[in-house]
């Protein structure tokens, strides 16, 4: 979603009346979470050897926790944009925009990695459920491999997010209508519940596997997605008090660290996610006070403009990549390792760019083209 919308807005509890509100450093993050899940793949097909491989694995081995960055920017880009909580029809308009939003590009790459499958043999061949499941965005809920990590693997995530935009006009609604201290309670509880949910699996010894499928699992990962919203009304109303950028930075950099130290139920999101939150709420003051930002610059905001369909095609090309080496290629760094690596980066970058012009931009306009005509002519 775009951080550039028309909405109503207070600013340090004051007034002001709807005007364009221009939240680039949101974008600009969006392409750093995106390219720390990619590192973090780089990281698992094991491009380096040796010394250099470890390396790798220390620095982005926590990659996977970019997911929890941009479940959290979800909630609070879908609140801020959103002037009033969509009721009735709006509901329904909402839940179209939605569909638009990410639809078309999901098909493609879908397809993509079906043809990938068939046709190379790369990855396994969905069988006809866990297929209908992942084009429907529900392989999420089925805690099978097969399901939430056929074809294109990433795309699990979508699952989740369909979940949060079904549920989204069920939790702006009370948000608004009651105010900032329920955005504070509703921060609160978020954040005891996605730190009670390792806890407890800690102290009942739940097996790894579960643990594991618990990543991907819709409900678990919600209240995330509930902080961002939480954190977006309180920016909203001008009662965030939390650190700057600066502190916020150091908060998610020390939770990004500790995670992949940290026992594996701690891994996906405990670790990390109050320094997420603290870290997208400074950088939407700074771009309202007109601060600086590391990530207001055109070439951040245009790399976020284009970090879904990165997000959503880089696996594929690792893959591919995984396919030509036989296994993964545990290459020397500078007698290989590194232009490989250039090489799935560049490519990935190159076709994401093509899916945002071509596939992206065009399929979310022209089905709203459609459902407008549709809803004039009724």
């Amino acid at each position: 979603m775009s951080t550039t919308e028309l909405i109503p807005g207070r600013l340090d509890g004051e007034a002001r009346s709807a005007r364009p509100v221009d939240l680039p450093s949101l974008t600009g993050l969006r392409w750093t979470a995106a390219l720390m899940v990619f590192l973090y793949h780089v990281h698992i097909v094991e491009y380096f050897g040796g010394r250099s491989q470890d390396l790798v694995t220390f620095a982005f081995g926590a990659g996977s926790t970019g997911v929890s960055f941009f479940f959290v920017l979800s909630g609070f880009v879908l609140a801020w944009s959103t002037a009033t909580a969509p009721v009735g029809r709006g509901i329904v308009r909402f839940w179209r925009r939605r569909f638009a939003r990410v639809y078309p590009l999901h098909l493609v790459t879908a397809t993509a990695a079906l043809a990938m499958a068939l046709l190379l043999g790369v990855g396994e061949t969905p069988t006809l459920r866990p297929l209908a499941a992942n084009l429907a965005l529900v392989q999420s809920w089925v805690l099978e491999v097969p399901y939430f990590q056929g074809l294109n693997p990433v795309s699990w995530s979508l699952a989740c997010e369909a979940f949060f935009y079904l549920s989204f006009p069920l939790l702006l609604w009370p948000l608004r209508r009651l105010g900032p201290r329920a955005a504070v309670v509703a921060a609160v509880l978020s954040l005891a519940v996605i730190l009670a949910v390792p806890t407890v699996m800690e102290l009942t010894g739940v097996p790894d596997g579960t643990v594991w499928s618990q990543y991907f699992f819709p409900l678990t990962r919600l209240p995330e997605f509930v902080l961002g919203i939480a954190l977006a009304e309180l920016v909203r109303s001008g009662r965030w008090r939390g650190p700057g950028l600066t502190v916020s930075l150091a908060l998610t950099l020390g939770g990004y660290f500790l995670s992949y130290q940290a026992d594996y139920a701690f891994r996906s999101f405990a670790c990390t996610v109050v320094g997420f939150g603290a870290l997208i709420a400074a950088a939407a003051q700074a771009d309202l006070r007109g601060e600086p930002s590391p990530w207001r610059g055109r070439l951040s905001v245009k790399l976020g403009e284009v970090s879904f369909a990165f997000y959503m095609v880089h696996i594929l090309v690792i893959r591919a990549g995984e396919h030509f080496f036989g296994g993964h290629p545990k290459l020397p760094v500078w007698d290989g390792g590194l232009l490989v690596l250039g090489a799935a980066f560049s490519v990935s970058l190159a076709l994401a760019w093509a899916l945002h012009t071509w596939i992206e931009v065009p399929g979310r306009r022209l089905l709203l083209k459609r459902w407008r005509g549709t809803t004039a002519a009724s």
